[in-house]
């Protein structure tokens, strides 16, 4: 059973996603919150697998919230994904940045809705092609010198380079066809680089190609 805690500070919309995902036979929703600081408290008492969080809060963002969420080595199982009206929103960077699994657009599919909570929960990222160029040209923006990252050095040629593709917006059925491997072998590679890594989910694995160098916005073209 997949669970599924609500932050948002509308009634309404925690209401009507409470009525999908319930309805759903392998996912409860196992706890609400209407502001960050409450989220952050919930989410150390019933640790959900998932957190759909609302950006925009009062008392707490939720940027601060996902923070403490996934800055907390106790929660390191917990998956936040970001609820937000526009799907470019200003606060994308950040958010993935502090640590969040995706995105979700608050209008999105019901079907749609229940498919990123399961996608997320198996580590991939929620980052639609729209949201992965907007990550790239805030990197282009903010380029600097990328920290050393001797974290690399544990990686082999094959998963530098599904790492690099992965951080090019990549998809693992796109990364099988440019590497000539199969789709489960293009996902093999890149679970075993996060793993060795210690990143959270694919989310974090783009940004820590960027990061680390290991791909410069530039080669994009």
């Amino acid at each position: 059973m997949i669970r599924v805690m609500l932050a948002d500070d509308q009634v309404l919309v925690r209401a009507g996603f409470r009525a999908l995902l319930d309805a759903q036979r392998d996912v409860e929703v196992c706890g609400e919150a209407a502001d960050g600081e409450e989220a952050v408290a919930l989410v150390r008492e019933q640790r959900p697998d998932v957190v759909l969080m609302d950006i925009r809060m009062p008392v707490l963002d939720g940027l601060e919230a996902t923070r403490r969420i996934t800055g907390d080595p106790d929660l390191a199982g917990v998956k936040v994904v970001m609820l937000t009206t526009f799907e470019l929103d200003e606060y994308v960077f950040e958010a993935i940045r502090s640590g969040a699994s995706g995105f979700l657009v608050k209008d999105t599919e019901p079907e749609e809705l229940v498919r990123a909570v399961r996608a997320v929960v198996e580590g991939d990222a929620l980052l639609s092609p729209g949201v992965t160029r907007r990550l790239i040209s805030e990197f282009a923006a903010r380029s600097k010198e990328p920290a050393a990252a001797a974290a690399l050095d544990e990686l082999t040629e094959r998963e530098r380079e599904v790492m690099a593709l992965v951080g090019m917006g990549l998809s693992n059925e796109e990364i099988a066809r440019r590497l000539v491997v199969s789709p489960l072998t293009a996902k093999t590679h890149v679970s075993r680089t996060m793993v060795k890594l210690g990143v959270r989910d694919r989310a974090q694995l783009v940004v820590q190609a960027y990061e680390s160098g290991l791909v410069r916005p530039g080669w994009l073209g």
